[in-house]
């Protein structure tokens, strides 16, 4: 019997005409790894928290949605909390108590489990999970990785059936973001735990998955094993751009099924099928001789009299008119350097300079009046109004990157995570700065949507904007920065052109960078792979003159 089956689900949001989720209908087994893929809008959050009663938004819900034979809304309170756990992405959302040890305990108390067998389980998930060394400290001291590896041990420690994830490695390091979907992986295969998993950040998560699920307009478009589904989308470029590397370089280069999902399976793929004689791409790096838009200066900063330096000792210079990408692990200081940048926290050690100006001489706030702006991390912030009408009714039209009228009945809370990264960026783009600081700003946004972002910032910096962006998104880095930088402790260890700073990366890097490295040099995104493949001949088809 299937552990979850969906018949013709359909859900429309209130006051809104068209249906977030239109006639889903499928059924998942006990123990599958399947994921949820789509562009922005596509519906997969909606259908999601349909899935989790305790989470269902308000609406119009037609359909059936059964867990283990039983209609949702039948079962008891017990088992509805306990058998399907839900991981949200943002992890500070989630969190409800002050320490480890006291989140691990909150569900069980809330069943009322007895105290002796809730010691006994918090003991076995905290060692299995690792998080033995931390079980007292405060929540508010963990970095985003260790909260919401916090978060998936407190749903496991209630023993779920089936558990649910909404991007959940959205906010993670490349590294901890590879650690936490492995851990899902061994769930899955060591207690037999359905998993059930919507993600932009494919790459790691298609490999690991029984079955995709493509969603688009709210509708099942496709379902079935990857590499099935793969083939079909080479019609739908706008999904397709979303799987892994390996996957999209077959593609690109025509090559007959199956395709390769893993970076070890598109190495044997290029090495089987293609020559290397021709090893590089021509360099055309531009030198900058601009002045600087951005200056740190020997620059340490604390968030209290007795906590470390969060930033120690950072000097970094970005040029006037480039693109310039911080990337490094979490907790390494990246975030506060952006808010520093921006006069949000103030340094107690060194200078901060914006195009030569120290910070403290903007007066009246001078700063943010056409020379500064910045988008936060959690955009919600932005947000003052009651729709996105509203948020956007000052901005003319002309001015918006994207396509926002659909949107502008809903509430901005009501958005997902990607459209709300698109009408923030509106609004910050409404006060036409000079210098743009993003933090995370692809967080929550599908490939295709990410293509059209990446557009947009090169036409900001052609009209002479310089923009600064802090992100786990070493594709967007690779593929629109100008420079990248590394931040570990607090400061700028490395900072290269990014076919360079790729190249000579292990983990900070991009899948392409890995698969074909020592076999290419310096090819750091499919397109730089599949040009180089093109120029060398095919092995299969000249195999004579490549010996």
């Amino acid at each position: 019997m299937a552990q979850l089956t969906l018949s013709h689900v359909s859900f429309t949001y209130p006051q809104t005409e068209r249906a977030a989720v239109c006639d889903v209908s499928c059924s998942i087994g006990r123990g599958e790894f399947v994921a949820i893929c789509g562009a922005t809008g596509s519906g997969k959050s909606s259908l999601l928290r349909l899935l989790k009663r305790e989470l269902t938004p308000l609406g119009t819900l037609s359909g059936e949605i059964r867990f283990m034979g039983t209609e949702l809304a039948a079962l008891s309170n017990a088992d509805a909390a306990a058998k399907i756990g839900f991981v949200l992405q943002r992890p500070e959302q989630q969190i409800v108590t002050d320490k480890v040890w006291h989140e691990l305990a909150f569900g069980l108390e809330n069943l009322h489990i007895p105290q002796e067998i809730i010691a006994r389980r918090i003991a076995e998930m905290a060692s299995w999970f690792g998080i033995s060394q931390w079980f007292d400290r405060d929540v508010s001291t963990l970095s985003g990785g260790q909260k919401q590896l916090l978060n998936l041990a407190a749903v496991m420690v209630m023993q779920p059936d089936i558990l649910i994830l909404d991007e959940p490695t959205a906010q993670l390091d490349p590294i901890a973001a590879v650690d936490f979907l492995n851990t899902l992986r061994r769930l899955c295969t060591e207690f037999s735990l359905t998993i059930l998993i919507a993600e932009h950040r494919l790459e790691d998560v298609v490999p690991l998955c029984d079955r995709l699920l493509i969603m688009e307009d709210g509708a099942l478009l496709h379902d079935g094993a990857p590499r099935d589904i793969i083939a079909k989308l080479r019609q739908k470029p706008e999904i397709l751009c979303a799987m892994p590397a390996a996957a999209r370089l077959h593609c690109a280069l025509e090559l007959p099924a199956p395709c390769p999902l893993t970076v070890r399976e598109g190495r044997d793929m290029l090495e089987t099928r293609y020559c290397n004689t021709v090893r590089a791409l021509p360099q055309n790096t531009p030198v900058r001789n601009n002045a600087a838009a951005l200056t740190f200066r020997d620059v340490y900063f604390r968030y209290g009299r007795h906590e470390p330096d969060v930033v120690s000792g950072l000097s970094l210079e970005v040029h006037e008119g480039e693109i310039f990408c911080i990337l490094g692990g979490n907790g390494s200081g990246k975030s506060t350097a952006l808010q520093l940048a921006a006069r949000l926290q103030k340094p107690h050690a060194g200078d901060i300079r914006v195009f030569g100006k120290r910070l403290k001489d903007y007066k009246n706030q001078s700063l943010y009046n056409g020379c500064l702006a910045m988008l936060p991390q959690d955009v919600q912030t932005v947000f003052l109004r009651n729709t996105v009408a509203e948020e956007l009714a000052e901005m003319p039209e002309v001015q918006l990157p994207f396509d926002l009228r659909h949107l502008y009945s809903k509430h901005p809370y009501d958005l997902s995570g990607g459209e709300q990264q698109l009408c923030a960026l509106a609004k910050v783009l409404a006060q036409q700065p000079q210098l743009l600081l993003l933090d995370e700003p692809t967080k929550g946004l599908d490939a295709h949507t990410k293509q059209k972002f990446t557009a947009i910032l090169r036409a900001l910096q052609a009209q002479g904007m310089t923009i600064v962006i802090v992100t786990h998104d070493t594709e967007l880095a690779a593929d629109c920065a100008d420079r990248c930088a590394l931040f570990f402790r607090g400061n700028v260890v490395s900072v290269d052109a990014p076919r360079k700073f790729f190249a000579e990366s292990s983990f900070y890097t991009t899948a392409v960078s890995r698969m074909t490295r020592q076999f290419f040099d310096n090819a750091v995104t499919v397109e730089d792979a599949a040009a180089l493949c093109r120029r060398n001949q095919r092995r299969d088809l000249r195999d004579r003159d490549c010996q």
